[in-house]
Protein backbone atom coordinates (compact mmCIF):
# COMPACT_ATOMS: atom_id res chain seq x y z
CA UNK A 1 0.00 0.00 0.00
CA UNK A 2 1.02 3.67 -0.31
CA UNK A 3 1.93 4.94 3.19
CA UNK A 4 2.59 8.51 2.14
CA UNK A 5 -0.90 9.62 3.16
CA UNK A 6 -1.04 7.47 6.31
CA UNK A 7 -1.22 9.45 9.51
CA UNK A 8 -0.66 7.14 12.44
CA UNK A 9 2.28 5.43 14.11
CA UNK A 10 2.56 2.66 16.68
CA UNK A 11 5.28 2.76 19.32
CA UNK A 12 5.69 -0.53 21.15
CA UNK A 13 7.62 -1.37 24.31
CA UNK A 14 8.30 -5.09 24.66
CA UNK A 15 9.43 -5.69 28.23
CA UNK A 16 10.20 -8.76 30.25
CA UNK A 17 7.02 -8.44 32.32
CA UNK A 18 4.77 -6.08 30.36
CA UNK A 19 4.18 -4.87 26.84
CA UNK A 20 2.83 -1.45 25.91
CA UNK A 21 1.42 -0.24 22.59
CA UNK A 22 0.88 3.50 22.09
CA UNK A 23 -0.88 5.04 19.09
CA UNK A 24 0.54 8.37 17.88
CA UNK A 25 -0.60 10.84 15.24
CA UNK A 26 1.76 12.27 12.60
CA UNK A 27 2.98 14.92 15.06
CA UNK A 28 3.82 12.09 17.47
CA UNK A 29 1.19 13.13 19.96
CA UNK A 30 -0.12 10.10 21.89
CA UNK A 31 -3.75 9.21 21.23
CA UNK A 32 -4.35 5.91 22.98
CA UNK A 33 -2.53 3.02 24.58
CA UNK A 34 -2.93 -0.62 25.50
CA UNK A 35 -0.90 -2.50 28.10
CA UNK A 36 -0.81 -6.18 28.99
CA UNK A 37 1.49 -8.77 30.53
CA UNK A 38 4.17 -10.18 28.25
CA UNK A 39 4.09 -13.80 29.49
CA UNK A 40 7.34 -14.49 27.67
CA UNK A 41 7.60 -17.93 29.28
CA UNK A 42 4.79 -19.11 27.00
CA UNK A 43 7.13 -18.91 24.02
CA UNK A 44 7.96 -16.61 21.14
CA UNK A 45 4.97 -17.51 18.98
CA UNK A 46 2.50 -16.81 21.78
CA UNK A 47 4.42 -13.64 22.50
CA UNK A 48 4.18 -12.41 18.91
CA UNK A 49 0.46 -13.21 18.91
CA UNK A 50 0.07 -11.11 22.06
CA UNK A 51 1.97 -8.24 20.41
CA UNK A 52 -0.30 -8.24 17.35
CA UNK A 53 -3.40 -8.55 19.55
CA UNK A 54 -2.30 -5.60 21.69
CA UNK A 55 -1.73 -3.41 18.63
CA UNK A 56 -5.05 -4.47 17.13
CA UNK A 57 -6.85 -3.57 20.36
CA UNK A 58 -5.38 -0.07 20.51
CA UNK A 59 -6.32 0.46 16.84
CA UNK A 60 -9.86 -0.83 17.33
CA UNK A 61 -10.45 1.31 20.43
CA UNK A 62 -9.24 4.36 18.51
CA UNK A 63 -11.31 3.70 15.39
CA UNK A 64 -8.15 3.37 13.26
CA UNK A 65 -7.71 0.76 10.53
CA UNK A 66 -4.53 -1.01 9.49
CA UNK A 67 -4.54 0.91 6.22
CA UNK A 68 -4.11 4.16 8.17
CA UNK A 69 -0.85 3.05 9.78
CA UNK A 70 2.34 4.67 8.48
CA UNK A 71 4.62 2.39 10.45
CA UNK A 72 5.43 0.50 13.63
CA UNK A 73 8.47 0.89 15.88
CA UNK A 74 9.30 -1.69 18.56
CA UNK A 75 11.72 -1.33 21.43
CA UNK A 76 12.96 -4.81 22.32
CA UNK A 77 15.29 -6.33 24.90
CA UNK A 78 18.18 -8.63 24.13
CA UNK A 79 20.56 -9.11 21.24
CA UNK A 80 18.99 -7.86 18.00
CA UNK A 81 19.72 -8.08 14.30
CA UNK A 82 18.56 -4.58 13.42
CA UNK A 83 18.73 -5.06 9.65
CA UNK A 84 16.61 -8.21 9.60
CA UNK A 85 14.42 -7.17 12.51
CA UNK A 86 15.07 -10.33 14.50
CA UNK A 87 15.48 -10.87 18.23
CA UNK A 88 18.53 -13.13 18.16
CA UNK A 89 18.30 -13.84 21.87
CA UNK A 90 16.39 -12.26 24.75
CA UNK A 91 17.26 -14.09 27.94
CA UNK A 92 14.60 -12.36 30.03
CA UNK A 93 11.96 -13.60 27.57
CA UNK A 94 13.51 -16.94 26.67
CA UNK A 95 13.14 -16.12 22.95
CA UNK A 96 15.65 -16.85 20.20
CA UNK A 97 15.65 -16.00 16.48
CA UNK A 98 12.25 -14.33 16.68
CA UNK A 99 11.27 -12.59 13.37
CA UNK A 100 9.36 -9.63 14.78
CA UNK A 101 9.78 -7.32 11.80
CA UNK A 102 8.53 -9.76 9.15
CA UNK A 103 5.67 -10.96 11.35
CA UNK A 104 4.30 -7.47 12.00
CA UNK A 105 4.92 -6.16 8.49
CA UNK A 106 2.98 -9.07 7.10
CA UNK A 107 0.14 -8.81 9.61
CA UNK A 108 -0.36 -5.05 9.47
CA UNK A 109 0.88 -4.41 5.93
CA UNK A 110 3.06 -1.48 6.98
CA UNK A 111 6.79 -0.84 7.47
CA UNK A 112 8.20 -1.99 10.80
CA UNK A 113 11.50 -1.40 12.56
CA UNK A 114 12.94 -2.75 15.79
CA UNK A 115 15.39 -1.06 18.14
CA UNK A 116 17.04 -1.92 21.40
CA UNK A 117 14.66 -0.90 24.19
CA UNK A 118 17.18 1.35 25.94
CA UNK A 119 18.19 2.95 22.62
CA UNK A 120 14.52 3.69 22.01
CA UNK A 121 14.13 5.06 25.53
CA UNK A 122 17.08 7.44 25.10
CA UNK A 123 15.70 8.53 21.72
CA UNK A 124 12.36 9.16 23.42
CA UNK A 125 14.05 11.41 25.97
CA UNK A 126 15.85 13.20 23.13
CA UNK A 127 12.61 13.78 21.25
CA UNK A 128 10.07 14.34 24.01
CA UNK A 129 11.78 14.57 27.35
CA UNK A 130 14.88 15.48 29.30
CA UNK A 131 17.36 15.90 26.42
CA UNK A 132 15.52 17.77 23.69
CA UNK A 133 17.67 19.45 21.04
CA UNK A 134 20.97 18.18 22.46
CA UNK A 135 23.54 17.19 19.86
CA UNK A 136 24.89 14.26 21.90
CA UNK A 137 22.84 12.44 24.55
CA UNK A 138 24.02 9.56 26.70
CA UNK A 139 21.43 7.49 28.55
CA UNK A 140 22.08 5.11 31.44
CA UNK A 141 19.19 3.12 32.89
CA UNK A 142 19.90 0.97 35.97
CA UNK A 143 17.42 -1.83 36.58
CA UNK A 144 17.81 -5.59 36.84
CA UNK A 145 20.93 -4.91 34.77
CA UNK A 146 22.17 -1.59 33.42
CA UNK A 147 21.35 -0.48 29.89
CA UNK A 148 22.87 2.35 27.93
CA UNK A 149 22.24 4.22 24.70
CA UNK A 150 23.44 7.23 22.78
CA UNK A 151 21.79 9.66 20.37
CA UNK A 152 24.19 11.69 18.25
CA UNK A 153 23.10 14.32 15.73
CA UNK A 154 19.52 13.06 16.00
CA UNK A 155 20.38 9.43 15.31
CA UNK A 156 20.69 6.39 17.53
CA UNK A 157 24.32 5.36 17.61
CA UNK A 158 24.53 1.76 16.42
CA UNK A 159 27.21 -0.77 15.70
CA UNK A 160 27.61 -2.31 12.25
CA UNK A 161 24.27 -4.10 12.38
CA UNK A 162 23.47 -4.38 16.08
CA UNK A 163 22.84 -2.13 19.01
CA UNK A 164 25.81 -1.23 21.17
CA UNK A 165 26.45 0.76 24.35
CA UNK A 166 26.41 -2.22 26.68
CA UNK A 167 27.50 0.16 29.41
CA UNK A 168 26.47 -2.32 32.10
CA UNK A 169 29.47 -4.41 31.07
CA UNK A 170 32.11 -1.73 31.43
CA UNK A 171 34.53 -2.98 34.07
CA UNK A 172 34.62 -0.68 37.10
CA UNK A 173 36.18 -3.09 39.62
CA UNK A 174 39.23 -5.14 38.67
CA UNK A 175 38.41 -7.96 41.07
CA UNK A 176 34.70 -7.34 41.42
CA UNK A 177 31.79 -9.79 41.53
CA UNK A 178 31.21 -12.22 38.68
CA UNK A 179 28.72 -10.94 36.11
CA UNK A 180 26.09 -12.93 34.23
CA UNK A 181 28.20 -12.31 31.11
CA UNK A 182 31.05 -14.33 32.64
CA UNK A 183 33.37 -11.40 33.32
CA UNK A 184 34.17 -9.83 36.68
CA UNK A 185 33.57 -6.33 38.02
CA UNK A 186 31.09 -5.16 35.39
CA UNK A 187 29.13 -2.05 36.27
CA UNK A 188 25.86 -3.92 36.67
CA UNK A 189 27.36 -6.26 39.28
CA UNK A 190 27.83 -3.31 41.63
CA UNK A 191 25.32 -0.67 40.54
CA UNK A 192 22.16 -2.35 39.24
CA UNK A 193 19.02 -2.44 41.34
CA UNK A 194 19.40 -6.22 41.62
CA UNK A 195 22.98 -5.91 42.92
CA UNK A 196 21.92 -3.32 45.49
CA UNK A 197 18.95 -5.44 46.57
CA UNK A 198 21.09 -8.56 47.00
CA UNK A 199 23.54 -6.78 49.29
CA UNK A 200 20.73 -4.98 51.14
CA UNK A 201 19.07 -8.34 51.84
CA UNK A 202 22.27 -9.56 53.48
CA UNK A 203 22.43 -6.44 55.63
CA UNK A 204 18.79 -6.89 56.62
CA UNK A 205 19.47 -10.52 57.56
CA UNK A 206 22.34 -9.39 59.80
CA UNK A 207 20.10 -6.85 61.53
CA UNK A 208 21.82 -3.80 60.05
CA UNK A 209 18.79 -2.64 58.04
CA UNK A 210 15.83 -3.08 60.41
CA UNK A 211 13.38 -1.02 58.35
CA UNK A 212 14.07 -3.00 55.20
CA UNK A 213 13.70 -6.23 57.18
CA UNK A 214 10.30 -5.10 58.37
CA UNK A 215 9.19 -3.88 54.94
CA UNK A 216 10.42 -6.70 52.69
CA UNK A 217 12.45 -9.21 54.67
CA UNK A 218 15.22 -10.80 52.63
CA UNK A 219 13.09 -11.75 49.63
CA UNK A 220 14.79 -10.19 46.58
CA UNK A 221 11.52 -10.20 44.65
CA UNK A 222 10.12 -7.75 47.22
CA UNK A 223 13.14 -5.45 47.47
CA UNK A 224 12.20 -3.08 44.67
CA UNK A 225 13.41 0.48 44.16
CA UNK A 226 10.53 2.01 46.11
CA UNK A 227 11.16 -0.33 49.03
CA UNK A 228 14.84 0.66 49.13
CA UNK A 229 13.83 4.33 49.12
CA UNK A 230 11.39 3.76 52.00
CA UNK A 231 13.99 1.97 54.08
CA UNK A 232 16.41 4.88 53.60
CA UNK A 233 13.72 7.36 54.55
CA UNK A 234 13.05 5.31 57.68
CA UNK A 235 16.68 5.51 58.75
CA UNK A 236 18.53 2.54 57.22
CA UNK A 237 21.84 4.35 56.72
CA UNK A 238 23.61 1.23 55.43
CA UNK A 239 21.11 0.98 52.57
CA UNK A 240 21.67 4.64 51.80
CA UNK A 241 25.41 4.00 51.54
CA UNK A 242 24.78 1.05 49.19
CA UNK A 243 22.82 3.30 46.85
CA UNK A 244 25.41 6.09 47.08
CA UNK A 245 28.20 3.63 46.33
CA UNK A 246 26.32 2.33 43.30
CA UNK A 247 25.84 5.91 42.10
CA UNK A 248 29.57 6.51 42.44
CA UNK A 249 30.28 3.48 40.26
CA UNK A 250 27.89 4.90 37.67
CA UNK A 251 29.79 8.17 37.95
CA UNK A 252 33.05 6.39 37.11
CA UNK A 253 31.44 4.94 33.97
CA UNK A 254 30.05 8.36 33.07
CA UNK A 255 33.55 9.81 33.31
CA UNK A 256 34.80 7.29 30.78
CA UNK A 257 31.92 8.07 28.43
CA UNK A 258 32.56 11.82 28.73
CA UNK A 259 36.12 11.30 27.51
CA UNK A 260 34.83 9.31 24.53
CA UNK A 261 31.75 11.32 23.53
CA UNK A 262 31.66 14.66 25.37
CA UNK A 263 27.84 14.47 25.64
CA UNK A 264 25.87 17.60 26.42
CA UNK A 265 23.24 15.71 28.38
CA UNK A 266 23.46 12.49 30.36
CA UNK A 267 20.05 11.06 31.21
CA UNK A 268 19.73 8.67 34.14
CA UNK A 269 16.50 6.70 34.17
CA UNK A 270 14.77 3.58 35.38
CA UNK A 271 12.92 2.79 38.59
CA UNK A 272 15.98 3.11 40.81
CA UNK A 273 16.67 6.66 39.65
CA UNK A 274 12.99 7.62 39.74
CA UNK A 275 12.75 6.52 43.37
CA UNK A 276 16.00 8.16 44.57
CA UNK A 277 17.09 10.78 42.03
CA UNK A 278 17.97 13.30 44.75
CA UNK A 279 20.47 10.77 46.14
CA UNK A 280 21.84 9.20 42.96
CA UNK A 281 22.33 12.18 40.65
CA UNK A 282 24.60 14.28 42.93
CA UNK A 283 26.79 11.26 43.75
CA UNK A 284 27.13 10.32 40.09
CA UNK A 285 27.81 13.92 39.07
CA UNK A 286 30.45 14.54 41.74
CA UNK A 287 32.22 11.28 40.96
CA UNK A 288 32.23 11.92 37.23
CA UNK A 289 33.75 15.34 37.83
CA UNK A 290 36.59 13.76 39.84
CA UNK A 291 37.44 11.34 37.02
CA UNK A 292 37.46 13.62 33.97
CA UNK A 293 40.01 15.95 32.48
CA UNK A 294 39.63 19.55 33.67
CA UNK A 295 38.78 20.68 30.13
CA UNK A 296 35.55 18.62 30.30
CA UNK A 297 34.29 20.16 33.53
CA UNK A 298 31.03 22.10 33.16
CA UNK A 299 30.50 20.82 29.59
CA UNK A 300 27.65 18.45 30.46
CA UNK A 301 24.64 18.07 32.70
CA UNK A 302 23.26 14.93 34.36
CA UNK A 303 19.47 14.91 34.52
CA UNK A 304 16.73 12.44 35.48
CA UNK A 305 14.60 10.93 32.74
CA UNK A 306 11.18 12.53 32.34
CA UNK A 307 9.10 9.99 30.45
CA UNK A 308 9.16 7.02 32.82
CA UNK A 309 7.50 3.93 31.37
CA UNK A 310 6.55 5.81 28.21
CA UNK A 311 10.09 6.49 27.01
CA UNK A 312 10.61 3.32 24.98
CA UNK A 313 7.26 3.41 23.16
CA UNK A 314 7.60 7.13 22.41
CA UNK A 315 11.17 6.70 21.21
CA UNK A 316 10.34 3.65 19.08
CA UNK A 317 7.56 5.56 17.31
CA UNK A 318 9.80 8.58 16.75
CA UNK A 319 12.62 6.40 15.44
CA UNK A 320 10.20 4.61 13.10
CA UNK A 321 8.99 7.94 11.77
CA UNK A 322 12.53 9.18 11.29
CA UNK A 323 13.77 6.06 9.51
CA UNK A 324 10.61 4.97 7.68
CA UNK A 325 8.63 8.15 7.21
CA UNK A 326 11.13 10.67 5.90
CA UNK A 327 8.31 12.12 3.83
CA UNK A 328 6.61 13.23 7.06
CA UNK A 329 7.81 16.11 9.27
CA UNK A 330 9.54 15.04 12.46
CA UNK A 331 7.41 17.40 14.52
CA UNK A 332 8.23 16.52 18.06
CA UNK A 333 7.69 18.51 21.21
CA UNK A 334 7.12 17.83 24.87
CA UNK A 335 3.90 15.90 25.29
CA UNK A 336 2.20 14.32 28.25
CA UNK A 337 1.91 10.65 27.36
CA UNK A 338 -1.16 9.93 29.44
CA UNK A 339 -4.12 10.97 27.33
CA UNK A 340 -5.70 7.54 27.51
CA UNK A 341 -4.41 4.70 29.62
CA UNK A 342 -6.03 1.36 29.04
CA UNK A 343 -4.65 -1.62 30.91
CA UNK A 344 -5.38 -5.21 29.98
CA UNK A 345 -3.87 -7.76 32.30
CA UNK A 346 -5.09 -10.72 30.27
Amino acid sequence: MNHQNSKYWIGFDLGGTKMLAVLFNSALQPLNRQRRKTKGHLGAQVGMDRITDTIEQVLEESGITKSQLAGIGLGCPGLLDLNKGIILEASNLGWKNTPLKDTLQSHFDCPTIIANDVDAGVFGEYCHGAAQNARCVLGIFPGTGIGGGCVYDGKILHGSNRSCFEIGHIRVQENGPKCSCGQYGCLETVASRLAIAAEAAQLAHRGQAPSLMELAGTDLSKIKSGMLARSIKNGDTVVRELVCRAARHIGVAIGSMIHLLNPEVIVLGGGLVEAMSELILPEARNTANRFILPSFLNTFKIVPAQLGDDATAAGAAAWAQKTIGKHLPLSIGPQTLSTTNTTNQA
